[in-house]
Order: structure tokens, then C-alpha cells, then sequence
């Protein structure tokens, strides 16, 4: 009897059963697709402000400053950008009706910061110091600030400082103004 029969016989059975799972073990084996669908959001402003500024006459020009801090928020996902405009109404008084210059407001500067998560910085083209427009009733609004295209993306606090210009001749009194801030797609 020959031993290596055995042996051998042995052999080709493990052989075969390790090729057996090598086969079973790429035949459990799969490529899938993940999908993930991204669905375009919103593009808003919001602002709780509200703006004031004193001042008491002293015989001198003055022209002091107030502050109008808003939320934009671009989750449209289309890297289109944005603008801000920006009009208001003349500043004037109740009876007997006085009312400051219609360009009694400039925009000196604008900052703006990341609020929330991932964002991508606007690339703003606006130059300072800006009017804002003003008349009885509010004429066409003016772009405030803006992001270009491709950037803007995000929750971002946009900040304006407006200083109002009071002549040295302007008559006490509480002036008030509506002023109207708006968002709208592409730079």
C-alpha cells in the first residue's frame, strides 16, 4: 500500500475546498452606487435692527452713526452670488414737517463674517462712501453690498455702518425715515 496515496489524496481535497472559498468568497462580493441628492435651498435676509441715532445741536455739522446688522443666508447651492440694495425715505419730522437732505445717509463701510458652519466668504465689488437714495416716496434701491459669483455661500451676518449727515441749521425735532434693505440672486 502506498502511503502517499493518502497523502495526496488528502491534499487535493483541502486544494479544493480553500478553491471553493476563494470562489464563494468573491462571488459574495459587490459594487453599489450610493446616491446622495442635495436639494437647493433658500436665499433670505433678515434683521431685527432697529437703527438710531442723537444728536444735539451745537452749533456745528454732525454726523453721527448708526449700525444695521442683517443675516443673509444663500443655501441655494447655485453659486450664482448676491446683492443687497438699499433705499429709504427722507427724514423728516411731524408738524410743522421739517426734513434732512436726501442724501442725509452714507454707507461709510460694510463687514460681514461666516455665522454658522461651512461658508464661503463674499467677494464683494460695492466701493464706499454709498448714498442711499431717499425722496417722499423711496426711489430706486442701490446695491449695498454683494457677493460674486461663486462665493457668498452660507450663513453670513452682513453689517453696515450709515452715517447721517445733521447740518448745524437743522431744526430739533425727531426725523424718522423707512429705510428698505433687500437680497436678490446674481452679483
Amino acid at each position: 500500500m502506498n502511503i502517499r496515496s493518502p497523502i495526496r489524496r488528502l491534499l487535493l481535497v483541502v486544494a479544493t475546498g480553500v478553491a471553493s472559498l476563494i470562489a464563494v468568497a468573491s462571488a459574495a462580493a459587490a459594487n453599489v452606487t450610493a446616491t446622495a441628492t442635495v436639494n437647493a435651498g433658500s436665499l433670505t435676509l433678515s434683521t431685527s435692527a432697529t437703527p438710531s441715532v442723537s444728536s444735539t445741536l451745537d452749533g456745528t455739522d454732525q454726523t453721527p452713526t448708526y449700525t444695521l446688522p442683517m443675516t443673509i443666508l444663500d443655501a441655494t447651492g447655485s453659486g450664482t452670488g448676491w446683492n443687497v440694495t438699499i433705499t429709504s425715505t427722507t427724514f423728516t419730522t411731524g408738524a410743522p414737517v421739517h426734513t434732512l437732505s436726501t442724501s442725509a445717509s452714507t454707507v461709510t463701510g460694510v463687514t460681514s463674517s461666516c455665522t454658522i458652519g461651512t461658508c464661503t466668504n463674499p467677494t464683494n465689488a460695492i466701493t464706499y462712501p454709498l448714498t442711499v437714495p431717499a425722496a417722499g416716496t423711496a426711489p430706486t434701491a442701490v446695491k449695498l453690498f454683494n457677493a460674486g459669483a461663486n462665493t457668498g455661500m452660507g450663513k453670513f451676518t452682513v453689517t453696515p455702518t450709515v452715517q447721517v449727515s445733521i447740518p448745524a441749521n437743522t431744526y430739533a425735532g425727531t426725523y424718522t425715515s423707512t429705510v428698505t434693505i433687500a437680497v436678490v440672486s446674481g452679483p
